[in-house]
């Protein structure tokens, strides 16, 4: 598939329905080995997004990661849940989105003692600049009255481990003081999610609600009543980045489809229009939309002043779709998920509505992305997406 969707995962049920309740019409896409993902779009706006349930874990998320990489090839995978705080460095409610993973049970037993073996991975730059930027703006969270305080994002190490991690002074917890205390929040999958990125070239984003203290209270009523909470704000900042991550993604295929459609006007100028004349005869060499006998007819800009031009237009375009995919030039993949966005931008078109007509605009933006190495097709769609915005 082409690279326009976003992919979240979650552990568990609640972390899932705190994403799906976020997403508009989702339905199901079922890989060929049984794993069942929803595709929807956030609601609001037109960024796709694949969610997925992994279990606990890091081997089944890393799995499950994999396997969602492979099927969707994403702009990025992001998993979104709920985990404990370490040191009381971050409130409950609080998000963390990890600069780094720590994969902390690594480690060899020697007859002086456990000695650690630290595995770690690096969040993606551009998404760390991208979350920071957000966490900045702190417009993520949802205004429902009566939660309180509005939540915070940290930014910082997360450790991932093996065990449920709900006390202070066990082994565990004093192994993770000693080599790993500038972790903020301690939870089981974001190491697999990290493998699974670095070994298929994804960028990964692990972000996490606090729902404990990872102290022995796990489960209190107290935690109970901030699981669902903690998930919910997660989800509301996962979901945020998914939808500027798509936005960014657009705006540099735009800007290379630019480049590529100047670059070749330019080239067509310096050989296209060339007149030379000889004692005989005179030639002339332009660019012209179509040429019948001895008449020459260039295309011109359609003229779109209603929704029912826009459609027709796009009808008129869907025709040209097809023949580049009869013809072979458009593969598979790209025709069906150009005749979706298509499909999207007519349907918007049809409601007439302003906010319809910015739907349509940016479908026709991510169409115009996924045809960009066609300039024949790039061009009917330039004046297209213009008009898409005036009806706005």
């Amino acid at each position: 598939m082409s690279n326009d969707l976003v992919v979240i995962l979650t552990a568990l049920n609640l972390e899932y329905q705190a994403v799906r309740q976020r997403l508009a019409d989702p339905r199901l896409h079922r890989h060929d080995r049984g794993t069942r993902f929803e595709v929807g779009t956030v609601r609001g706006t037109s960024c796709r997004v694949a969610l997925g349930l992994t279990s606990k874990g890091n081997h089944s998320a890393a799995v499950i990661a994999e396997r969602a990489i492979q099927e969707f090839s994403p702009v990025a995978v992001l998993f979104v849940g709920v985990a404990g705080a370490l040191w009381e460095t971050a409130r409950l409610g609080d998000v963390v989105m990890a600069t780094h993973v720590y994969a902390y049970h690594g480690g060899t037993s020697e007859d002086d003692g456990r000695k650690a073996r630290p595995r770690v991975w690096e969040a993606a730059h551009g998404i760390s600049q991208l979350g920071s930027h957000l966490a900045r703006l702190d417009d993520w969270a949802d205004d429902t009255p009566g939660q309180g305080r509005a939540p915070q994002v940290r930014f910082g190490a997360i450790a991932a481990g093996e065990v449920v991690q709900n006390s202070r002074i066990s082994a565990d917890a004093q192994w993770i003081r000693q080599h790993y205390n500038d972790a903020l929040a301690i939870e089981m999958e974001a190491a697999g999610v990290a493998q699974a990125g670095h070994l298929n070239g994804a960028p990964v984003a692990i972000i996490r609600g606090i729902s404990d203290r990872a102290d022995g209270t796990k489960s209190s009523a107290k935690d109970r009543n901030w699981q669902p909470r903690a998930a919910a704000n997660a989800a509301a900042f996962g979901t945020r980045l998914a939808v500027e991550l798509l936005g960014e993604q657009e705006q540099i295929a735009m800007a290379q489809a630019d480049k590529d459609q100047a670059d070749k006007a330019q080239a067509a100028d310096s050989h296209g229009d060339q007149v030379s004349n000889t004692a005989h005869h005179s030639t002339v060499g332009i660019m012209a939309g179509s040429v019948r006998e001895s008449s020459v007819h260039v295309n011109a800009a359609p003229k779109v002043s209603s929704p029912a031009d826009l459609v027709a237009e796009l009808d008129g375009f869907q025709g040209r779709l097809e023949r580049h995919h009869a013809e072979g030039t458009l593969d598979v993949d790209t025709y069906r998920e150009a005749l979706a966005e298509l499909g999207l931008a007519r349907q918007a078109a049809r409601e007439g509505t302003p906010e319809s007509a910015k739907k349509a605009t940016m479908a026709l933006k991510r169409l115009r992305g996924l045809v960009a190495e066609f300039p024949s097709l790039v061009a009917m769609l330039a004046p297209l997406v213009v008009a898409a915005g005036a009806l706005s």
